[in-house]
């Protein structure tokens, strides 16, 4: 135990802790208890809450090949403060020891909470192999708690940031059956990454738990539900690739994890985690009013689009106020070779300059589709560059399904140099004002084999992907400084440490108004005011439901054709007839003549899962704006978070005066179906 000790707290000047009763740990509204077998059980002490969890858990532990190490025997405990960059805070480590069959196993935990982040603990654990046999380690365990559900219908709300081909929903109620493992690596050919925090909540309380580390790591944070079960687990895993070899005097640490404790869904967590992760390094793009501009997208022509029929639809996109027209996909050769398709630029780039001249000249600002990273097989890029391709462990190359092409490696200096080339290409030689980045795979790689790369190790591959995105984010703002860098991740929730490098998120071709909605709560929660795009307007629940974008403060979007489809699109018909482009022009006023992107999203006050009917919230300086969502609505509904003050509420959409209010909480009654927006201006 002296060499442990010696390791672990040189230096530092400790306090000890009595062992005889439970270690209690205490920050804002949470509390952790350890036992004397280094189990722990968390508490959420806000009032009115009940209990989390049941009883202690054996909450941190190592799977071994033979065995699980769960019940360690406690040692030495100590507290000690401290003061870092993320300010000052109290750290507490504890000792135990495991042993079975002639194998020990020493367990240090630290557990370091700030003054800075109540509510909010932050675990790391290392383990000594201090017995006299080697072993084989599986996976480590952090987090494993068992939540109580108290009756709730459903019994849990949660947010689960994985990413998988399903697309699915990134806010989802847990209740009778339920298993989802949220494996932030690969889960599919081109699917994986997401942010890396799971959250459950009840209606009196919640726990979110992730890791804190600056790179991305492929952990899983699986959620599972029984049935008969009245609790749900919730935990991070981290499982080794084959097993790791664990000798004798041999130490393994664990990724830096935490634990918080909330009301309310998950915007609260959310906001926190990437709150600390800022403060830790992690530094997120400026933010771009140009990127709160209405944009429209030629995808309505999808990729056999012609020049004439863009060209034609602009005096329409300006008149009803859009001021961003992108470019999609299907001006390129091939995924890979990024110059003009001859077809339909004949005169090559020259064509191009003179297409986005031409929306300049509108006064427009031009986009650009791009999916970085991928290369088709037969591309003149792969042809000339094979050393390009990030290969598997059976040295094949990852395949990107949706686009039949090939993974790019982004941490290979050739990749980047090609990149930075393209990315002067379009934003320099051709012009254009920014780019819309497109893509699942985007959101993660896998494990980079290939010998001409010279990594490291192959996971480098999948640590280093944000700086392949801090290069296109540096390189396009080098040219134009306000040049607008949208990720699209088609669906997918979106890797966290890549979103620094956008000025634009994206509700990234949502299934229904629900996910552009419950993806514009995500976003503004993790990034502030930077601008969330509602995407194309036609998405959504009956292809027309601007109240969905503008009452969660996105920017609008639109891809309709005019004055008539293209006829070889595939996808649908998007003409914009004279009963839409009334329409059209009515939401598109209201967004301007109110602007809520800029203002503050206030996403504690209704609950998005639990409370009806389904509520947002943004503060413009002295007003209010309210968004309420559900069907056949008819009853009272409560106006939350206003000052001690009266307000006049108003329906803004169809000018409908709803009375005085006095703050902070107010009702007014309501019959709607569908959406109700409101505004409150204090009298």
């Amino acid at each position: 135990m002296t060499t442990i000790r010696s390791l672990i707290y040189t230096g530092m000047s400790l306090a000890l802790i009595s062992c005889n009763k439970p270690v209690e740990i205490r920050n804002g509204n949470l509390l952790i208890e350890v036992n004397d077998r280094l189990e722990t059980r968390i508490h959420q002490m806000a009032p009115g809450t009940k209990p989390l969890l049941s009883d202690f858990a054996a909450s941190e532990y190592l799977v071994c090949k033979k065995f699980e190490a769960k019940q360690f025997l406690s040692g030495n405990s100590s507290a000690e403060h401290f003061s870092d960059q993320r300010g000052d805070g109290t750290r507490y480590i504890m000792t135990g020891v495991f042993k079975q069959d002639g194998y020990a196993i020493t367990k240090i935990m630290e557990i370091s909470v700030y003054d800075s982040f109540p509510d909010m603990a932050f675990f790391r654990l290392q383990y000594v192999n201090t017995g006299q046999r080697d072993m084989e380690i599986i996976k480590w365990v952090n987090h494993a708690y068992p939540v109580m559900s108290t009756g709730d219908a459903p019994a849990f709300w949660s947010f689960q940031g994985s990413s998988t081909q399903d697309r699915k929903d990134w806010i989802l109620p847990v209740d009778s059956s339920f298993s989802q493992k949220n494996f932030l690596g690969m889960n599919n050919t081109d699917c994986g990454g997401g942010t890396p925090l799971v959250d459950l909540w009840r209606k009196d309380a919640g726990i979110a738990i992730g890791h804190a580390e600056l790179i991305p790591r492929m952990v899983s944070l699986p959620v599972d539900k029984d049935k008969y079960d009245s609790f749900a687990t919730i935990g991070i895993e981290y499982e080794y690739p084959g097993t790791r070899e664990f000798n004798t005097g041999d130490t393994l640490k664990t990724f830096l994890t935490f634990v918080t404790v909330h009301q309310g869904d998950c915007f609260t967590s959310l906001k926190r985690y990437s709150q600390f992760m800022q403060v830790s390094g992690i530094k997120l793009a400026p933010v771009e009013k140009n990127a709160y501009e209405a944009a429209w997208c030629a995808w309505g022509y999808e990729r056999r689009f012609t020049v004439a029929e863009i060209l034609g639809t602009l005096p329409k996109v300006k008149e009803l106020g859009f001021k961003w027209v992108d470019i999609d996909d299907g001006y390129q050769q091939a995924e890979g070779d990024w110059d003009v398709d001859p077809t339909k630029f004949p005169n090559g780039n020259r064509d191009m300059k003179k297409l986005v001249d031409g929306i300049h000249s509108m006064g427009l600002k031009a986009k650009l589709w791009w999916a970085p990273m991928a290369a088709d097989p037969g591309s003149k890029l792969l042809q000339q560059n094979p050393d390009l391709l990030l290969l598997n462990e059976d040295y094949v190359p990852q395949f990107i399904s949706w686009w039949d092409s090939y993974y790019l490696s982004p941490v290979y200096d050739k990749t980047i140099d090609y990149t930075k080339g393209v990315v002067k290409m379009f934003i320099n030689d051709w012009g254009y004002d920014g780019l819309k980045i497109d893509g699942s795979f985007l959101n993660a790689v896998p494990p980079d084999y290939n010998d001409a790369h010279r990594l490291d190790y192959p996971e480098q591959s999948c640590e280093n992907l944000p700086l392949f995105f801090q290069m296109i984010y540096n390189t396009a703002t080098t040219y134009k400084p306000h040049a607008v860098i949208q990720i699209c991740p088609c669906g997918m929730c979106m890797t966290y440490f890549i979103m620094p490098w956008m000025n634009q998120a994206v509700a990234s071709d949502p299934t229904s108004s629900w996910q552009t909605r419950l993806k514009g709560k995500t976003y503004k929660a993790l990034l502030g005011k930077a601008a969330y795009y509602g995407d194309h307007i036609e998405l959504s629940d009956g292809g027309n439901d601007f109240a969905s974008q503008v009452g969660v403060g996105a920017v609008l979007g639109t891809k309709f054709t005019w004055p008539k489809d293209n006829p070889y699109a595939r996808e649908g018909h998007f003409l914009l007839t004279p009963e839409k482009e009334e329409y059209w022009k009515k939401w598109v006023n209201i967004y301007y003549s109110k602007m809520l992107p800029e203002g503050d999203y206030l996403g504690d006050l209704y609950d998005i899962g639990y409370d009806k009917p389904e509520a947002h919230v943004i503060r413009k300086a002295d007003k209010f704006y309210y968004a309420f969502y559900g069907n056949n609505w008819n009853g009272d509904i409560q106006i939350r978070g206003l000052e001690q003050k009266s307000y006049r509420v108003r329906n803004y959409v169809n000018d409908i005066d709803y009375g005085i209010i006095k703050g902070p909480v107010g009702t007014v009654r309501a019959n709607f179906s569908g959406s109700l927006l409101l505004e409150a201006v204090p009298e």
